[in-house]
């Protein structure tokens, strides 16, 4: 009777503490999924295997330092001969840098409110504008490139400001890539089609001046890579809207913005030449 008596409070004992772990556990584990922040042994319920989440995470890792190191160097340049340009692709490599890592942290991590605005506002709305104000410096000067740029920055604080103030419509998907026109309302998608869309003209629109305008072969060369580039870049982003490919997504953001960084080392390295007038328009002896 002794050791049953023994038995019994040893296995009491064992359910009080599991009982107050329990209580403990309970309110910290609810104070974290309200920040965001939730459990990831549940990725698998997402259908999403490891080698995808590994592959989804480092490439979103190599696409931010890629970008971190590439708007160092051109940050460099701009610093060495303060050509406008570069202070422009300087910013928005910053901005594929910043959106690259907010990638990876809700690949990792989970996704949540904040990280999700900030990879929408840096990685969909800003980045394409400030690559096409450096193409506008570019081909058009100073003069011209300074209306636009303080157009970019208005659009700017006004895409700040709607991104802060706008809530999710619907709850994000805790380890997948939610598409901005499930959780967002008209406002914020009506921003990142704007500035996407015609940034990315502008900049297709440079790479067709370089080759009409120059014959200078690298020149022609370097708006050609941040064409390619910046058009890789939003396949990346058709590949997840259709598809819910996020790893298509990390790894084109990879390729692109390192297409886009040669652009710009090709373009600060040559000096446009004008293409000589054509023969019938040359003025004739006296």
């Amino acid at each position: 009777m002794a050791g049953l008596s023994v038995g019994s409070g040893g296995a009491n004992e064992r359910r009080l503490r599991a009982m107050s772990n329990a209580i403990v556990a309970r309110p910290l584990i609810r104070s974290a999924s309200r920040y965001g922040f939730r459990d990831s042994g549940r990725r698998a319920s997402t259908g999403r295997s490891n080698f995808e989440a590994m592959v989804e995470v480092a490439s979103a890792a190599i696409a931010a330092l890629f970008g971190l190191i590439f708007a160092m160097s051109t940050f460099e340049r701009w610093l060495a001969k303060r050509r406008r340009h570069e202070l422009a692709w300087s910013i928005s490599l910053s901005m594929f840098a910043i959106a690259a890592f907010a990638l990876a942290l809700g690949a990792q991590m989970g996704w949540n409110p904040v990280v999700f605005k900030t990879f929408f506002l840096f990685g969909a709305i800003l980045n394409v504008p400030y690559l096409a104000l450096g193409t506008v410096y570019l081909h058009f000067g100073q003069r011209i490139g300074d209306k636009v740029a303080a157009a970019v920055v208005l659009f700017s604080f006004l895409a700040l400001g709607i991104m802060v103030a706008t809530p999710l419509t619907h709850p994000l998907p805790l380890h997948q890539l939610a598409q901005g026109s499930k959780v967002f309302g008209p406002l914020p998608r009506i921003f990142a089609g704007v500035g996407s869309g015609l940034g990315a003209i502008v900049v297709f629109a440079g790479a067709a001046l370089s080759f009409l305008r120059t014959n200078t072969g690298r020149f022609r060369i370097s708006n050609a890579l941040i064409a390619i580039g910046t058009a890789i870049t939003g396949a990346s982003g058709l590949l997840n809207s259709v598809f819910g490919a996020m790893t298509a997504f990390a790894v084109t953001l990879v390729i692109g913005i390192a297409v886009i960084y040669f652009g710009f080392v090709a373009a600060t390295t040559a000096t446009p030449q004008p293409k000589a007038p054509a023969a019938g328009s040359q003025s004739m002896p006296n």
